[in-house]
């Protein structure tokens, strides 16, 4: 018997499941907290939860990981330096420290418009290439001619030796400012996707697991596990991905719109006809613009482990993570002393840091580049939670919110609070931790507010519930209002919203809220069997995609027709469109054929599918003036047979 295993490191937590190559049955499942800033501890943690005897059975294992979208928004990337060519259109700050712009480019089409001015890089590299650890190039128009990307490419390898990656490699899209900071962004990750990658294999051999090993990329699609370490921005939102992918397989829905509440967040987005629907402008993170293509998503700062404060009796979620009371009580055995004991700030203190059930805990060694202040800080924070009270008192000085959240965004502080988890153990319908530790926190929350503690749950519960659905029908319902859309779905009207495809529900405790969600929309909703590690499947059933589109256009210069073909590796000219023709189906088919192999597909699960787009008819030829061909390639990775 053969498996397949399947690993999501998630934001809150790292899932792990064990599916049956036979009958692609989940045979095994575990879910362990995800650990920063080294995730492959959560995932060792996860595999070793997990059923041991399958483990040498399995032939493929599938991995998405939040590792490059964490990278970005926290700005800890690899220093690189990016060489634009041509003429960029610069926003008036750039956020790029380490940046040159040099004579050279191409025009609409793909003749050059500029003679490269390759000295001037060169002397730039030399002055670069002990201070960064990879170069990034975007060339004006190189979508229509990658020449001087090419030559820059070859020229900085053999002169430095570091990794170059070029705008053309990533992207066809237009904009090549923007393709440029794709490019720059995924050559910061190269050395971190490099150390991450070569950890999952070391641990997957150390367990006597001898399989393929690919990756999900951020578009619903896997990639093989050498390509990911060549194109590491691919994989941001790849945890989105993965829900989207696993809600459809476990339902066995091929168009579904999915709800996935993690602890951190939830995420709506929609499959159809087995393929996910992508943002057509290139993924958005950190303030980044990337052209990178990623699903189309709903994203909302409310999980399961969004901080649940009171301000002004006004009940607040989110939008910071913490941990949930219920487990701070079972990791921190002195912990529901403290929480009973603690004071009750005044009405007129309370803030998002100031809560009679906000509490602080040291989680991370001292890191460099720390204030004298901080320092002391962090020293006072020690393995035991302490309220900022607590901190006062020790330290003899106010504290502010932005120096203590300077420490949990460096990983260092890990905040804990009452959550969206603690309601549902409150109320019964999840219970897998201190369920007195929530009950304690909800009676002392409930005092700033006019409720009893289960009222207050029972009005946190329909709030996320509400949350959901507002997330939900804003993506339906796209370029519409979201205050508008809110509206319906809080008033009392003879009338409700209406989904006409099954939705989906992906999470831990998501059940309880199906009967919630049910009444603010009309739907079929659904809860799969082993929801609460779909990531982790969806990671695992990815199938391998490439889209490549190649333009055959005619261009007249003296009233001399030429036929040029613009392909993602180079612009060629022909004098008959046939001729044209068929080399763009020629190199299309081999470009699809060569990437899909590179990812670990095999050529006969490989099939491709061809549109052609003619665009107005040349008078005296009958030819088109311009074809477009886009070529879609997909396959099913599979596992490989040892037997």
């Amino acid at each position: 018997m053969q498996y397949s295993l399947g690993i999501d490191a998630g934001g809150t937590y790292t899932d792990a499941v064990i599916v049956r190559n036979s009958d692609r049955k989940v045979v095994d499942s575990n879910k362990a907290l995800t650990t920063y800033p080294d995730l492959l501890t959560g995932i060792e943690n996860a595999i070793d939860g997990l059923n041991s005897k399958h483990l040498p059975d399995v032939k493929l294992v599938s991995v998405s990981t939040t590792l490059a979208t964490n990278t970005i928004l926290e700005k800890t990337g690899y220093p690189v330096a990016l060489i634009l060519i041509g003429k960029h259109t610069l926003p008036a700050n750039p956020p790029i420290s380490d940046y040159i712009v040099v004579k050279g480019g191409h025009n609409v089409a793909g003749t050059e418009d500029e003679t490269l001015d390759i000295e001037t890089v060169k002397e730039y590299a030399l002055k670069m290439k002990d201070r960064v650890s990879a170069f990034a190039v975007s060339s004006y128009f190189s979508i229509r001619n990658p020449d001087h990307e090419i030559r820059i490419k070859e020229m900085l390898t053999e002169l430095t030796g570091l990794p170059i990656v070029c705008g053309h490699e990533l992207s066809q899209d237009l904009g090549a400012y923007d393709r440029g900071v794709t490019a720059y962004l995924n050559a910061q990750l190269l050395p971190i996707a490099d150390q991450f990658i070569h950890a999952i294999i070391t641990d997957i051999k150390k367990r006597g697991i001898d399989a393929k090993l690919m990756m999900l990329k951020c578009d619903g699609s896997v990639i093989g596990i050498h390509e990911a370490m060549e194109r590491p921005i691919e994989s941001i939102f790849s945890g989105p991905a993965a829900s989207l992918m696993g809600a459809s397989f476990l339902s066995k829905n091929d168009t579904c719109a999915v709800i996935d509440v993690g602890g951190t967040s939830t995420d709506v987005s929609l499959n159809h006809n087995g393929l996910p629907e992508l943002v057509d402008t290139g993924a958005v993170v950190g303030g980044w613009h990337t052209k990178v293509k990623a699903i189309r998503m709903e994203t909302s700062a409310m999980g399961g482990d969004s901080h649940v404060w009171v301000k002004n009796r006004n009940i607040n979620i989110g939008p910071r993570r913490v941990m949930p009371l219920c487990l701070a009580a079972v990791k921190y055995p002195g912990f529901m002393d403290q929480l009973r004991s603690g004071r009750t700030p005044s009405r007129v203190q309370l803030a998002e840091n100031i809560q009679p059930t906000k509490f602080f805990v040291r989680t991370g060694k001292k890191a460099p580049n720390l204030s004298s202040f901080e320092e002391q800080l962090l020293a006072t924070i020690g393995e035991e939670p302490v309220s900022i009270n607590d901190i006062f008192w020790k330290m003899g000085t106010p504290i502010s919110a932005d120096q203590i959240d300077a420490l949990i965004q460096k990983r260092l502080v890990q905040a804990i609070g009452f959550t969206p988890t603690d309601v549902l153990h409150v109320l019964g319908e999840y219970t897998k931790w201190s369920r007195d530790a929530s009950l304690t926190g909800a009676k002392i929350l409930a005092r700033l507010t006019p409720m009893n503690e289960n009222e207050l749950c029972l009005h946190i519960k329909k709030e996320v519930a509400i949350n959901m659905a507002l997330d939900l029908m804003g993506f339906i319902f796209k370029g519409v209002e979201k205050s508008e859309i809110e509206k319906i779905i809080r008033g009392e009207f003879f009338s409700q919203f209406k989904v006409n495809v099954p939705v989906v529900l992906l999470g831990g405790p998501v059940h309880s809220y199906v009967e919630e969600l049910g009444k603010l929309i009309e739907a079929n909703i659904i809860v799969p069997e082993h929801a609460e590690v779909g990531n982790a499947v969806g990671a695992l059933v990815g199938k391998g995609v490439k889209s490549i589109e190649i333009l055959i256009k005619s261009f007249y210069k003296k009233a001399k027709r030429s036929i040029v073909v613009f392909s993602p590796v180079e612009r060629r000219e022909f004098v008959s469109h046939a001729e044209a023709l068929e080399y763009a189906n020629e190199i299309g088919n081999r470009l699809i054929m060569e990437y899909m192999i590179n990812s670990g597909i095999k050529a006969e699960d490989i099939s491709i599918d061809i549109k052609r787009e003619d665009i107005t008819m040349a008078e005296e030829s009958g030819a088109p003036i311009e074809t477009r061909l886009l070529f879609l390639g997909t396959g099913m990775p599979k596992a490989e047979s040892k037997e």
